[in-house]
C-alpha cells in the first residue's frame, strides 16, 4: 500500500481522562498537524474515585459524577486540540436507528499491585455487560465515518486490567475488522481499512528508570504527604512490554503544555502533577498520582505497540510520532 497525505486519527477509550493518560501526546501531535482526530469514549467515568474533599460529594452519585466528567473530559479535549468527540453509546443503531442503549462504568477490583479486575456484581448497564457485538457494530459505523488512517486504543491487557479498557481493545479489534468487511452493513456506508491499530505501551526498562528517578527525587527532597513513590523492583502493569518491542513513539516536549492542561483539566482524577528536578533522569519530564495516590512518570515519549495486521509503511506519520521498528 502507498503512503497517502496525513490521514484522520481516532482513538479509543474507556472513561474520561484515559485519552490523556494513555494517548495525550499522540492526540495532540496529531491535531497540531491539522489532521482530523475522533476521540470516542465508551462510558462516562461514573463508578470513578473522586480526588479532592471539594468534590468527593461526587464519588457514589453516578449521574453526577458523570455529568461532571463530561465537563472534564471537554476541558481536556480543547486543551488537546482534540474537536471531533463521541460517546460510543450514542452512535446510530443499524439503518441509522437512534441509540437507545447506555454504556456505564463498570467499576473495578484491584486484584494486585498495578492488576485490576471485574467486580462480583455489575452494576446496571456496565459497559463489560452489554452484547460486545453491539458495542462493536457501533463503533464499525463510526469507522466507516470518519474512516481514520491509524485508530489507537490499549493494549489486551488494558493497560493494567481494568474490565472496560479490556473491553474497549476488544470492541476496537471487532470494529476494525467490521468496518473493512464488504459484506458487514451495507447501508452503514463503505468497507473501510484502517491502516495502522497502535497498542498504547511503555517500555519495560525505561519504566523502571522512570520509577527509580521518582523515588531518588522524592528521598532527595523528602515524602509528600499522602503520595507513595512507585517500586522500581516490583510488578509492572501490562502497559509495560520489553523496550524493543515498541513500533511508535511520540516526542512529548513539543506538546508538553497541551499535555500537561489536559491532565489538570481531569481533576477529580489527576493530582500531584508537577515537574521533576532536572537531572534525574532526561526521560522523565514530570510527574502525577491517581487516586491511588502512587506517584507516575510523565515520559519524554508516548510508546505504542502495531496491532497484528498494520501496514505502518502505509500512513504519514506527522512530525513529532516516529517509527522505531
Amino acid at each position: 500500500m502507498t503512503p497517502v497525505a496525513l490521514g484522520p486519527l481516532l482513538a479509543v477509550h474507556a472513561h474520561p481522562d484515559d485519552e490523556t493518560l494513555a494517548t495525550g501526546a499522540l492526540l495532540a501531535t496529531w491535531a497540531a498537524s491539522g489532521a482530523p482526530v475522533t476521540v470516542v469514549t465508551c462510558t462516562r467515568g461514573e463508578r470513578g474515585e473522586v480526588i479532592g474533599s471539594s468534590l468527593a460529594h461526587l464519588e457514589g452519585d453516578g449521574p453526577a459524577l458523570a455529568a461532571h466528567r463530561t465537563g472534564e473530559l471537554a476541558a481536556a479535549l480543547a486543551q488537546l486540540g482534540v474537536r471531533d468527540h463521541v460517546f460510543l453509546d450514542t452512535v446510530p443503531g443499524p439503518d441509522g436507528a437512534p441509540s437507545d442503549v447506555r454504556y456505564a462504568d463498570s467499576g473495578m477490583a484491584w486484584a494486585g499491585v498495578g492488576r485490576a479486575g471485574r467486580l462480583e456484581d455489575l452494576p446496571p448497564d456496565a459497559f463489560v455487560g452489554a452484547p460486545a457485538d453491539e458495542a462493536a457494530g457501533r463503533l464499525a459505523r463510526l469507522v466507516r465515518s470518519r474512516r481514520p488512517a491509524v485508530l489507537a486504543t490499549y493494549e489486551p491487557g488494558g493497560g493494567y486490567g481494568h474490565p472496560d479498557h479490556v473491553r474497549a481493545h476488544e470492541v476496537a479489534a471487532e470494529a476494525v475488522r467490521l468496518a473493512a468487511d464488504p459484506a458487514w452493513e451495507p447501508a452503514a456506508g463503505a468497507p473501510h481499512t484502517v491502516a495502522a491499530v497502535l497498542w498504547a505501551a511503555q517500555g519495560e526498562a525505561a519504566l523502571r528508570r522512570a520509577y527509580a528517578a521518582l523515588a531518588a527525587e522524592q528521598a532527595a527532597s523528602g515524602p509528600e504527604a499522602g503520595l507513595v513513590a512507585p517500586d522500581p523492583d516490583g510488578p509492572l502493569p501490562s502497559v509495560a512490554t520489553p523496550d524493543a518491542a515498541l513500533d511508535v513513539v511520540v516526542d512529548v516536549a513539543p506538546v508538553l503544555p497541551a499535555v500537561v492542561g489536559a491532565l489538570r483539566a481531569h481533576a477529580t482524577q489527576v493530582h500531584a502533577l508537577a515537574r521533576v528536578e532536572p537531572g534525574a533522569d532526561p526521560a522523565v519530564l514530570g510527574r502525577y498520582a491517581l487516586s491511588n495516590d502512587i506517584l507516575a512518570p510523565l515520559l519524554s515519549t508516548e510508546g505504542y505497540r502495531l496491532a497484528p495486521g498494520s501496514d505502518a509503511d502505509a500512513v504519514t506519520w506527522p512530525a513529532g510520532v516516529r517509527r522505531v521498528a
